[in-house]
């Protein structure tokens, strides 16, 4: 049967894999090698160094194109290692129009490490994609999405984007961590890149990290894997194995943080305790309509703002909690909170963290897949 009429489901397990050669290993057996015996000089079978290539690495990266819909898929030691990537891309002088409410590491990179280097970067908010064309200008070489967004939630109409982009011949790239090709494919609503913090979602099990890239376009993705080839910044075989085996589980886990977002999302909403819940599943949500359209489910993250918005009973919520744990990351199996302004999102200055709503009082949520019941018993002694 053809990949291309498979679903998700099937996709996840058997897209971009077959049987290894050598055995017929039904798993990808873990190349823990760094070099490759040739025959003659420039003789060998594909592989070479692994730096370059390694057939363990070469599965999962099959494997990331095919759940995105994609032709090229590459593999990173890190979801900053794949952003790092995107940005080598382009030359002092060009721009970069970036959501204003983007993960912390992914800010920090653009401003501290590529801006001395004469790339200009601008956050903007883009819920309303027309306004976005305000800030193009001719420098202007590539938009960065996440949607939704880390932490606010906020949806960004991916089609509308691109759409500005490709007027324009921008390159598009979209985060699309916490969505996961499962509820979201923005390859399919015209991006030009998709990115991944794989240590998230796609492994699934918090016990790697790995970042992704997939493209369509040929052109792109061999100054993607030159890039990727010299910089060097590549995960090893044991990564790559552990992610390929999270993605074969992704489809069932997702459906179950989605049940289990929904529940806790609803339970926070009425809460009299609480103040404010993002989540794109509410009908008030900004852009709902739009995620509904672009997402076939409204994932497992949520953000809420104790009532009052003190800062302090949203540090003594995430101390009293129990099953779900106070650390960084997200997508696991496991339930985990976190602080945004002190933890993930620390590195943005206080004043640009509350204008796009990071405030000290936000908590941020990564539901994971245990009984819903028990996850809302924690809230309610947390919160009291």
């Amino acid at each position: 049967m053809s990949e291309k009429k498979l679903k998700f489901n099937s996709k996840a397990i058997h897209g971009g894999q077959k049987p290894d050669a050598a055995y017929g290993a039904v798993m990808p057996p873990i190349y823990q090698t760094s070099t490759y015996a040739q025959s003659t000089p420039g003789g060998h079978k594909g592989y070479e160094y692994s730096r370059s290539a390694n057939p363990t690495r070469t599965a999962l990266e099959n494997a990331l194109a095919s759940i995105e819909n994609g032709k090229f898929g590459l593999a990173f030691a890190s979801g900053l290692a794949a952003i790092d990537a995107v940005i080598k891309l382009l030359n002092p002088g060009d721009e970069v129009v970036s959501t204003n409410d983007l993960y912390g590491g992914s800010y920090r990179l653009f401003r501290q490490v590529f801006e001395k280097f004469g790339i200009k970067f601008t956050f903007v908010g883009m819920q309303n994609a027309s306004s976005l064309e305000e800030h193009l200008t001719e420098n202007t070489k590539l938009i960065w999405v996440e949607t939704p967004t880390n932490p606010m939630m906020n949806v960004i109409d991916v089609k509308a984007v691109s759409q500005l982009a490709k007027k324009r011949d921008i390159l598009l790239a979209v985060d699309n961590t916490f969505a996961t090709p499962y509820l979201q494919v923005p390859l399919d609503l015209g991006a030009d890149i998709v990115m991944h913090s794989a240590t998230k979602y796609l492994g699934g099990h918090s016990d790697v990290v790995v970042g992704a890239l997939v493209v369509n376009d040929k052109d792109l993705a061999d100054k993607l894997y030159f890039i990727q080839n010299a910089s060097g910044a590549v995960c090893g075989p044991m990564d790559s194995f552990l992610t390929l085996r999270g993605i074969k589980t992704l489809h069932v886990r997702m459906q179950r943080h989605c049940e289990n977002g929904k529940a806790i999302a609803e339970y926070l909403a009425k809460h009299p305790k609480i103040e404010k819940v993002y989540w794109p599943g509410f009908e008030d949500h900004p852009n709902h309509d739009i995620a509904k359209s672009q997402m076939s489910g409204f994932g497992g993250m949520i953000s809420f703002i104790p009532a009052g918005s003190s800062y302090e009973d949203a540090i003594k919520i995430v101390e009293k909690l129990q099953i779900f744990t106070l650390a960084e990351s997200l997508g696991g199996v496991e339930s985990l909170a976190g602080h945004p302004a002190s933890m993930t999102h620390a590195s943005i200055p206080k004043e640009e963290r509350e204008k796009s709503g990071v405030v000290d009082s936000l908590i941020r949520l990564s539901v994971g897949i245990e009984d819903e019941s028990d996850l809302i018993a924690d809230l309610e002694q947390a919160i009291g």
